[in-house]
């Protein structure tokens, strides 16, 4: 059974002619992206930045309508819902987003941010919301004196699993987590996805799991999606698409994986240094995150908390800017040929479970 089902979905917006009042043509920032994700189960969705990863993501959460296609999550095509539909059908699709901190009211308590789904969707008695908040907190690894701390006094760990209990207390059956652990230092990312990786045995929870990290998609997904400007290029069991890849692009991300080996040179070298403030800089750029109505308090119909506002100029900056003929990575492509140029591939059946956008796909290695 499918929690999570994307056809053909397709997402288009107008472009504006520099310096001029007139239309500009189209972006195609999602290109005919399909894939499924069984009940129980992670699907990670990896790529570079601007490739379309959180504009899909914005449509499985019904933030956003696509152009053409259709998503159906836990039983409903969120596009077709009214604004009643919708508020009650979130109640099984939550998010974990990137930057806790944004995430999280900074004027609410910990445990009041807890209980906020349960105000808004008028559930749980309140005087048994705090006594629940602080039940959640402890599975989220969080000691219950914290329901009284501010954001701002715990560590981004923390504030994440905050973000964690947040999502699960309307007990979702689908939780997307977009760059859930992107913005934390290295030796929290761990904890963090072992955390996940609990709930999910415990409660049986469905993740579609939106990551430019294949290390961190490697210890989470049952099945990876590989995308590039905006198009699924490969699509199977994430063991079988590490072992051996059956797109040149999905090579090229694996080969960018370091080796300890190789980390260990570049520490040689002063790479340490350079890591270290690559790491810092992450964590130093929140995405940003819907506003709170007055008073910290989502609306009441409010998306879910922490769901990542579309910033449409740097969309247009990083996504194509047109439709075009042939296959858009043949620029980068080592196996680029003639028929690369004139027609683009279409996403095939190469082996059982395994999909390929690419005419040669069988002759990756």
């Amino acid at each position: 059974m499918s929690t999570l089902r994307v056809d053909e979905v397709v997402k288009e917006y107008p472009l504006r002619a520099a310096g001029l009042g007139r239309g500009g043509g189209t972006l195609r920032a999602v290109a005919g992206v399909s894939f499924e994700v069984a009940e129980g189960t992670t699907f990670g969705l990896v790529g570079e930045s601007g490739c379309g990863k959180s504009t899909l993501s914005r449509i499985v959460l019904g933030l956003d309508a696509p152009t053409a296609g259709r998503v159906e999550a836990c039983g409903q095509d969120p596009a077709t819902l009214g604004r009643a539909a919708l508020k009650a059908w979130r109640r099984d699709v939550q998010i974990v987003a990137q930057d806790p901190a944004g995430a999280l009211p900074a004027r609410m308590r910990v445990g009041r941010i807890v209980e906020e789904p349960w105000r808004v969707h008028r559930l749980t008695p309140k005087g048994g919301r705090a006594a629940r908040a602080a039940e959640l907190l402890a599975q989220v690894g969080l000691p219950r004196r914290h329901a009284e701390a501010f954001p701002h006094e715990l560590s981004g760990g923390q504030r994440q699993r905050v973000v964690i209990a947040r999502a699960l207390a309307l007990e979702p059956r689908l939780v997307v987590c977009d760059e859930p652990v992107s913005a934390l230092d290295v030796s929290v990312q761990a904890q963090v996805l072992e955390l996940l990786r609990g709930l999910q045995a415990e409660r049986g929870l469905t993740y579609l799991f939106i990551s430019h990290d294949l290390g961190v998609v490697k210890h989470m997904a049952d099945e990876v999606g590989v995308m590039y400007r905006g198009a699924m290029v490969e699509r199977g069991p994430a063991a079988e698409v590490y072992a051996r890849p059956r797109h040149p692009y999905t090579r090229e991300l694996l080969d960018a994986i370091p080796s300890i080996r190789q980390a260990g040179r570049r520490r040689g070298s002063g790479g340490a240094d350079a890591a270290a403030a690559g790491h810092a800089a992450a964590a130093a750029a929140p995405a940003a995150v819907a506003a709170p109505a007055r008073g910290g308090r989502p609306a009441p119909d409010a998306a879910p908390a922490g769901a990542p506002v579309l910033d449409a100029a740097a969309v247009v900056a990083q996504a194509p800017a047109a439709v075009e003929r042939g296959c858009p990575y043949r620029a980068r492509c080592p196996l680029a040929v003639e028929r690369c140029a004139a027609e683009a591939p279409l996403p095939r059946e190469v082996q059982p479970g395994r999909w390929s956008a690419c005419h040669r796909a069988e002759e990756v290695r």
